[in-house]
């Protein structure tokens, strides 16, 4: 092996560390990051201003991500009993349910960090919410939903968000949808072509700078 090899190799190795830390930091149940708070805001399409505490530790720090800005802005109509699933510090749950009063929000994380601040936070923003620490759907047995919706946690693998869709199905009642945000070319199509497998249907109802919704409905 040459010497360009080996730097190759290095880049490559400090790379894998660098995606393995980003990973270990918030798709972990209890994330090993010391503890910093910021605070953050959104701003909705229609003018409407939120902030929230964003711990390290959990997805987005300092932060609310682009992908997930689309998301609240953009997502089919939701009504009824609505899980936001991996909910990281409560960001698409709390936003939905201050848009939506009539719903009833459940939200999950199997990040301990980010249950604690979801908790927090939707308490700082005035809104009723089940929220529970457990992986995917462990929090949730036996109950059924009319919505579940969710920025994916891609970075966690495959199996994680194949988990997420083939859960939606048996979590969702019949004419119930799941809605999906991703990068189209970063996974995203993979996870439209895995919904489309599992429900029979799936469509992208949002495009944006390569970021795409994807709907999908159990029939």
């Amino acid at each position: 092996m040459g010497k360009r090899d080996d730097i190759n190799k290095e880049q490559q190795n400090q790379q894998t560390a660098r995606n393995s830390e980003h990973f270990e930091h918030y798709y972990v149940e209890e994330p090993q990051t010391p503890l910093k708070v910021r605070e953050v805001q959104l701003k909705l399409k229609n003018g409407h201003i939120y902030s929230f505490k964003s711990p390290s530790g959990v997805y987005s720090f300092g932060d609310v991500d682009k992908a997930t800005q689309i998301l609240v802005n953009h997502h089919a109509p939701v009504s009824g009993k609505v899980l936001d699933i991996g909910c990281g510090y409560g960001v698409i749950g709390i936003v939905l349910k201050k848009e939506n009063p009539s719903i009833e929000i459940f939200m999950s994380d199997i990040n301990k960090r980010a249950v604690e601040f979801a908790k927090i936070n939707a308490k700082d923003n005035n809104i009723d919410a089940d929220i529970r620490q457990g992986n995917l759907y462990e929090p949730w047995e036996g109950m059924i939903f009319d919505h579940i919706i969710a920025n994916p946690p891609i970075v966690a693998g495959k199996k994680v968000w194949m988990d997420l869709i083939t859960g939606a199905y048996e979590h969702l009642k019949l004419g119930g949808t799941l809605q999906l945000v991703a990068y189209h070319n970063k996974g995203g199509e993979r996870i439209r072509n895995f919904m489309k497998e599992v429900f029979g249907n799936a469509k992208d109802i949002w495009k944006e700078g390569g970021i795409r919704i994807y709907l999908s409905r159990k029939e």
